[in-house]
């Protein structure tokens, strides 16, 4: 509607008004959306999390074959992964996230008979000869956690990733994925961005793993300064731990190994 329609309610001062405010609020909302803190953070979708270290030399070419890779497998019928480049911490160089979203759906019989067909064709058998050639490192691991659509949003608005993965004590697995959840209750208690959980279904020896989404190094730095000792307590016992100084040591009492890592999109 015009300006200066009749229909117009409301004087153009006020109006400007009540632009801007409606501006703000829709601006911050779409800011903060992807780091809700409602946002789910657990699910049953299955995901292959590969780990890859390059060869010595081959960094940029392991680069450029895993983005030719990414073309083979959605011409295969298969999503393209989430990707994580390492920035300090861990071993490994890339974490790729392949949504696979289930065992049997992954293993449909058309699905292998075309995932098959590309693979098996002249530039899938040269790609994964590369592959192999500018890799020094691989891991695979099966876990599960919130559903591709959702893994999307969190990507789209992220700068920096915290990746922990956890392997725990015999016996203490069950209590291990329960302690990462009442973390995530403790930073629900103070408004701060809860991780996301995968929890081990096959591969290799982790047992739970969660990702931090930050939309920047600063960002994440400054989470826990804006709250008081007090408040942190506070919420370290809701959440169900005895304090808020109790919170690692309880981690550490139920661990075999931990990697610790941080990373960025490296896309």
């Amino acid at each position: 509607m015009l300006p200066n329609s009749p229909g117009l309610l409301c004087s153009l001062p006020r109006c400007r008004r009540i632009f801007l405010i409606c501006l703000a609020c829709i601006t911050a909302a779409v800011a903060i959306a992807p780091f809700t803190v409602a946002a789910q953070t657990e699910g049953d979708y299955l995901y292959n999390v590969t780990l890859l270290r390059a060869a010595p030399g081959h960094f940029t070419d392991l680069i450029t074959t895993l983005e030719e890779s990414f073309e083979l497998n959605r011409e295969a019928g298969d999503h393209a992964p989430f990707w994580i480049r390492h920035s300090q911490g861990d071993h490994w160089d890339f974490m790729l996230l392949y949504p696979m979203g289930d065992w049997a759906q992954y293993y449909t019989a058309s699905r292998i008979a075309r995932r098959e067909s590309v693979w098996s064709a002249e530039k899938g058998q040269a790609l994964t000869k590369r592959l192999e050639e500018f890799t020094s490192y691989r891991e695979d691991w099966f876990a599960r956690s919130i559903d591709s659509e959702e893994m999307t949003t969190r990507f789209e608005g992220t700068g920096m990733f915290h990746v922990e993965m956890f392997a725990g004590l015999p016996g203490k697995r069950e209590e291990l994925i329960e302690q990462r959840r009442m973390e995530n209750r403790y930073y629900e208690h103070l408004n701060r961005q809860q991780n996301v959980l995968f929890i081990r279904d096959a591969g290799m020896n982790w047992d739970v793993m969660t990702i931090g989404f930050h939309e920047s190094l600063s960002a994440f730095a400054a989470a826990g300064s804006r709250y008081s000792e007090q408040e942190q307590d506070e919420a370290a016992k809701v959440a169900g731990f005895s304090g808020v100084n109790e919170i690692s040591p309880y981690l550490r009492s139920l661990l075999s190994y931990h990697n610790d890592t941080l990373g960025v999109r490296a896309q």
